[in-house]
């Protein structure tokens, strides 16, 4: 995954809610998907969390502690370097990533999950290394739930 690195300035957006506008469209740079779940630094400070609307700016919202513990404010520059949190489809196993392809809307959601849950899923299914016929009915029960909107198993 391509790390993005720029300058920007620490925003307050709509409502009071402070955040960093990104300058490029993720959906391009990475792959496109419903939520971008990231991880990174601003000013060398570790960040994370997901890319949401600020009217019409695309940002990283930043919360009131997150600003006070790094010594950051609404208006300061920064030096961001961003990239997606987690497994990614193009880093998974070919089964799944096929599995994923099939069903775009097992697919999308899957992309839209935080980290914790997509690897929850994986761990589910690589914990099957031994027993091929097992990993071939978990990848299909995950697909399913996926379709279905669930979170988890």
């Amino acid at each position: 995954m391509r790390r993005q690195r720029f300058t920007g300035t620490i925003t307050t957006g709509p409502r009071g809610r402070v955040y960093l506008p990104v300058p490029f469209d993720p959906n391009e740079v990475w792959a496109p998907k419903g939520t971008h779940h990231i991880t990174g630094t601003l000013n060398g400070r570790k960040v994370r969390g997901p890319l949401g609307s600020f009217g019409a700016d695309l940002g990283l919202g930043l919360g009131e502690g997150w600003l006070r513990d790094n010594g950051i404010e609404a208006g300061d520059q920064v030096d961001a370097e961003l990239v997606p949190e987690g497994p990614q489809q193009q880093d998974l196993a070919d089964d799944i990533v096929a599995a994923l392809a099939a069903n775009p809307k097992a697919g999308a959601f899957f992309d839209s999950l935080a980290t914790f849950y997509r690897k929850g899923y994986l761990r589910w299914i690589d914990a099957t290394t031994r027993r091929p016929d097992v990993r071939t009915a978990r990848i299909a029960d995950m697909i399913t739930l996926l379709e279905q909107g669930k979170k988890q198993r």
